[in-house]
């Protein structure tokens, strides 16, 4: 190969651009099987889909080997896998979903009379109902049951394993009421909110690394049968490396309308998916179910979650629910699952001038700090004091 022909191909290999990607390469990749002997941790297999049962779950989240068995092969099934799972009772408690349904409602409604009715992102204005920066409004409107509801294993252990610890939680709810239009077949966050133009700014390692630095979930607020139109996927199509640029052209959306896959969900059940999976929200053709969702963006330690949040306002607010809730019996597991839902998880970027790192190579974080706290049993107010001298201490 001479020098030219070399740096063109490099060029190439680097810059993606328009027409990348083989079609006939696409459609071997979606073909493939999900066989069951090769997922041995699963309850069930289900048009392509993995099924996880939500009490082996947790069964398994208090043993350590098997806790780290089960996240790997979530790893794998997310990434070289079906790309998808679905996790039955992943909150098993209809009383705790219930719960959080009743303030998202409020939230909602409170939304619309004062006139701030949140736009969706894929729908005509009205159509559905959206709550942006979920996760911070729940915590504020009622702490107790924000720490029932993040307090689950399923949840903590699937952002575990594709992000590994110091993970960010982000949640939006949406309700798409019947009638309600399907979503395009897409690809998410980060390079997924990107038209081609912009994607094509990024080089194809970025490609490679959006997905991992995502985890896309959804809990089911109600029961959603097929006609009440829950998310639609094609397994496998997270694998095919061209797709942010590739999925939005005629072939492949024909593809994905000839072979996506949808299954049916229960109140509590959860599904995870990576953010490469071609997916969309399904039609609502029902005539009287209000299908709502908590979408949840899980974001790795390593970058940026989608929405700017006061976490420093929500530990204040859930630490004092979180202190009687463990002095009532809630297990240390479950607690720290709800500070990693809770307070910001990752040490930087921080004033090192004031914040400098003590017995390690990072200081410790607002989440670090809330734990210690409530194995001490400390008061609200020190808490509250902790918090306000840290955040003194991370600014510039």
């Amino acid at each position: 190969m001479d020098a030219i022909s070399k740096v063109r191909a490099r060029r190439n290999a680097v810059w993606l651009g328009p027409g990348a990607g083989d079609f006939d390469r696409f459609k071997v990749e979606v073909s493939r099987e999900t066989l069951a002997p090769d997922w041995p941790l699963a309850a069930a297999v289900e048009k392509n889909v993995l099924i996880y049962d939500g009490d082996a779950v947790r069964n398994a989240a208090s043993a350590t080997e098997a806790r780290l068995d089960l996240m790997a092969e979530w790893m794998v099934a997310l990434d070289t896998g079906p790309g998808v799972i679905v996790i039955k009772g992943a909150l098993p408690d209809r009383a705790v979903v219930e719960r959080a349904t009743a303030v998202f409602d409020d939230l909602i409604e409170r939304q619309k009379t004062e006139g701030a009715g949140a736009g969706d992102h894929f729908a005509k204005p009205g159509a559905n109902d959206r709550i942006w920066n979920a996760i911070e409004k729940h915590a504020l409107a009622d702490p107790a049951g924000f720490a029932a509801y993040y307090a689950s294993d399923a949840l903590a252990m699937a952002a575990e394993a594709w992000l590994g610890r110091g993970y960010q939680i982000t949640a939006q709810v949406n309700r798409v009421n019947p009638g309600g239009a399907a979503q395009k077949p897409h690809r998410d966050y980060h390079l997924g909110f990107m038209v081609p133009e912009e994607m094509a700014a990024f080089p194809a390692h970025i490609h490679k690394v959006s997905p991992v630095l995502t985890l896309q979930g959804a809990m089911a607020h109600c029961d959603m049968p097929v006609e009440s139109g829950p998310t639609v996927f094609l397994p496998y199509s997270q694998s095919f490396f061209e797709g942010y640029l590739a999925f939005s052209e005629p072939a492949y959306q024909d593809w994905f309308a000839a072979h996506h896959v949808q299954l049916p969900l229960e109140m509590g059940d959860a599904v995870f998916f990576n953010p490469a999976l071609m997916h969309g929200a399904g039609e609502n053709k029902s005539q009287d179910i209000r299908r709502m969702a908590n979408l949840l963006q899980v974001s790795s330690a390593f970058g940026r979650a989608m929405e700017s949040i006061d976490r420093d306002r929500m530990a204040r607010a859930v630490y004092p629910a979180l202190l009687e809730a463990t002095g009532a019996g809630m297990t240390p597991r479950a607690a720290a699952n709800v500070v990693a839902a809770t307070a910001e998880g990752y040490a930087f970027p921080t004033n090192l001038d004031r914040d400098p790192p003590v017995g390690g190579m990072a200081p410790k974080t607002p989440a670090t700090h809330m734990i210690e706290a409530l194995e001490a049993r400390r008061s609200v107010g020190d808490f509250v004091a902790t918090l306000k001298a840290l955040a003194e201490k991370r600014l510039a």
